[in-house]
């Protein structure tokens, strides 16, 4: 959740290093180093894949969620690759997983996934083998 005030670009920063990189337990020196990993991640050109309302179990006839799907793509892994994922904050577990088109997520996810995909010229449904460019 982006908090006011807060532009949605800190909040993705913030979120990622709270929730998959444990970062509210690191060290001062650990903190640091983290924190220049996630500005070289988050301070590139990224795509943004959805803006607006989404359906979720949350909504009311009074108040409904709205979001922002952006993607931000590392081609070489040189940032991702020093990053060990770790559940922090409110996150139950992380961890990296193959995508495709059986995945079951919350609410519009796989809708913003399926987008990535096919913005990325990438793989999403296993019966289009003949198209598979990974993700």
């Amino acid at each position: 959740m982006v908090d006011p005030g807060e532009k949605i670009s800190a909040t993705l920063k913030r979120e990622f290093g709270e929730e998959a990189l444990n970062s509210l337990q690191k060290s001062s020196a650990e903190k640091k180093q983290l924190e220049e990993q996630l500005h070289k991640l988050f301070s590139q050109e990224h795509l943004v894949i959805y803006k607006g309302y989404v359906d979720d179990p949350r909504n009311t006839d009074n108040a409904w969620m709205e979001t922002e799907a952006v993607n931000y793509h590392d081609e070489t892994g040189e940032i991702m690759d020093n990053l060990s994922l770790e559940a922090g904050d409110d996150a139950g577990k992380v961890k990296w997983v193959d995508i495709s088109d059986k995945l079951k997520l919350y609410a519009s996810h796989a809708q913003f996934i399926k987008l990535v995909a096919e913005k990325r010229d990438a793989h999403w449904s296993e019966d289009s083998e003949t198209d598979c460019h990974g993700l």
